[in-house]
């Protein structure tokens, strides 16, 4: 649901006027369940690469492995 003003306002626009009100309250809704995965995977990667563990034993000792070139 959603209330009146609201309805008014987007009712206004000019993607409205074009494509349709369910056109463009679907692409925002697929728009913020994108940044909304976005933002869980930095998570997940925050959580990882912060943890005294990194990504865990398997991966031990492989940060010594790479090396970058001298400039």
């Amino acid at each position: 649901m959603l209330d009146e003003t609201l309805l008014r306002e987007l009712d206004g626009t000019p993607e409205v006027s074009r494509e349709g009100r369910s056109a463009v309250i679907r692409r925002a809704v697929a728009d913020y369940l994108a940044r909304r995965r976005e933002g869980e995977v930095r998570e997940q990667y925050r959580k990882a690469y912060a943890s005294e563990t990194g990504m865990g034993p398997d991966f031990a000792g492989w940060e010594e492995q790479g090396a970058w070139p001298d400039e």
